[in-house]
């Protein structure tokens, strides 16, 4: 039983040191989720109205899709 609750208290011990790098992680994670919602808006404007028509997309499309912020993922909803 004591080898068992020295355990139990090692272990919360070494969750508490992971939490910040976990915490430093997700927000990468999130930063870049953000880079590449920016950067598939900005492509998505660049491209021609033929290969918008090809994607079953009009220009008004585009624009309202670029026009949005890049925190709002259409993901996350």
């Amino acid at each position: 039983m004591k080898g068992q609750k020295g355990y139990a208290i090692a272990s919360a011990g070494r969750l508490k040191s992971r939490r910040p790098t976990g915490i430093l992680r997700a927000l990468g994670r999130q930063f870049a989720r953000w880079w590449q919602l920016a950067e598939q808006r900005r492509r998505l404007a660049m491209l021609d109205d033929a290969a918008l028509k090809d994607l079953g997309l009009s220009r008004a499309d585009v624009i309202q899709e670029s026009e949005r912020s890049f925190w709002d993922d259409p993901l996350v909803r």
